[in-house]
C-alpha cells in the first residue's frame, strides 16, 4: 500500500475508533437504537465497540512494511491484538445482526459480514502459521477491509441523511455497501501488486 492510502487510511481508522471508545463511555453520544442495544445486550453492545474499535486502531499497523520490517516483535504482538480483537468483536457483531435496526435484510447484510470477518481473520492466522507469508498478507488485506466497514458505514450512513433518505431503507442498503466495496477494493488490490514483502515468520516460542 502506497504512503498516502495507507495515512489516510489510518486516520480515518482513528478517528472512528476513538468515536466507539467515547460513544462506549458517554451514553449520551449514543443513538436511540444503539442506546437500546446496551439496554437488551449491554455486554454484547459493549465488546463489540471495544474490539472494533482495537483492531481498527491496530489493524493498519500490520498493513505497514516498513514498521514491519523494523519492529519485529511489534509486528507479532500487534497481529495476535488484532485476531483477539476480531475475535471478540466478530462474536459479538454476530449476536448483535439478529436484532440490527432495519429488519431481516440488515440482520442478514451484519451477519454476513460478521461471519466473513471471523472467517477471514482465521485464515490470515492459519496461513502465518503455517508459514504462507503471501496467503496470510492475502487473507488479512480482506480481513481488514471488512474491519474498515466500520468506517464506511459512519460515511454513507450520513450521506443517506443529507440526500433525504430515509433512515430504515438506507440503513438496510448500508449494511451491504459498507462492506461489499470494501472486499472488492481488497481483491483488486490484491491481484494489483504481487506479495513480494517479506513478513517475519512466527516465532515458535513466542507463539506458545
Amino acid at each position: 500500500m502506497r504512503k498516502t492510502g495507507w495515512v489516510v487510511m489510518t486516520v480515518f481508522a482513528t478517528i472512528i475508533g476513538a468515536y466507539a471508545i467515547a460513544v462506549l463511555a458517554v451514553p449520551a453520544m449514543r443513538a436511540p437504537f444503539l442506546q437500546q442495544r446496551f439496554l437488551t445486550m449491554p455486554l454484547a453492545a459493549m465488546v463489540h465497540l471495544a474490539a472494533a474499535a482495537v483492531a481498527l486502531v491496530v489493524g493498519p499497523l500490520q498493513h505497514n512494511s516498513r514498521l514491519r520490517g523494523r519492529f519485529l516483535n511489534l509486528h507479532r504482538w500487534t497481529g495476535r491484538t488484532y485476531v483477539l480483537a476480531v475475535l471478540f468483536g466478530g462474536a459479538a457483531a454476530l449476536r448483535l445482526a439478529t436484532v440490527s435496526q432495519g429488519g431481516p435484510p440488515a440482520h442478514f447484510g451484519f451477519g454476513v459480514l460478521a461471519v466473513l470477518w471471523l472467517l477471514t481473520t482465521g485464515q490470515a492466522y492459519r496461513s502465518i502459521r503455517a508459514g504462507d507469508q503471501d496467503a496470510h498478507r492475502r487473507w488479512m488485506t480482506r480481513s481488514y477491509a471488512l474491519t474498515f466497514a466500520a468506517v464506511t458505514l459512519r460515511i454513507y450512513l450520513p450521506l443517506s441523511q443529507v440526500v433525504g433518505i430515509p433512515f430504515e431503507p438506507a440503513y438496510q442498503a448500508i449494511s451491504w455497501l459498507c462492506w461489499l466495496p470494501n472486499l472488492m477494493v481488497a481483491e483488486w488490490l490484491i491481484l494489483r501488486r504481487p506479495m513480494t514483502s517479506p513478513i517475519p515468520a512466527p516465532d515458535p516460542i513466542a507463539a506458545t
